[in-house]
């Protein structure tokens, strides 16, 4: 059953987003020097951005694993009741195929 808090209540692989951050800083790295040594300064520039956009990814990644686990509602938690009302906006109509 669905309760609609699934966004609210989602949870984030932070290891793997940390390994990919950390490959994509590698590759950033070695993008600035290459195109650095090979002369093209707007690409080098282009990768530098890209390093620094890693960099803070990987931070604020950091961050929150050190903060630890917040609370997530266990399995003896009930789901919370769907409304009433039903939807807000009804679907289409459903077709019976006989």
């Amino acid at each position: 059953m669905r309760t609609g808090s699934e966004p609210a209540t989602a949870r984030s692989a932070l290891r793997a987003r940390f390994w990919l951050s950390v490959w994509g800083l590698v590759w950033a790295i070695f993008g600035t020097a290459a195109f650095a040594l090979a002369g093209h300064p707007g690409w080098a520039a282009a990768c530098g951005v890209l390093w620094l956009v890693a960099t803070v990814d990987m931070a604020m990644i950091l961050r929150h694993i050190r903060q630890g686990p917040h609370y997530q509602p266990g399995p003896d938690i009930p789901p919370y009741r769907p409304p009433e009302s039903g939807p807000p906006f009804p679907g289409p109509p459903r077709h019976r195929h006989p």
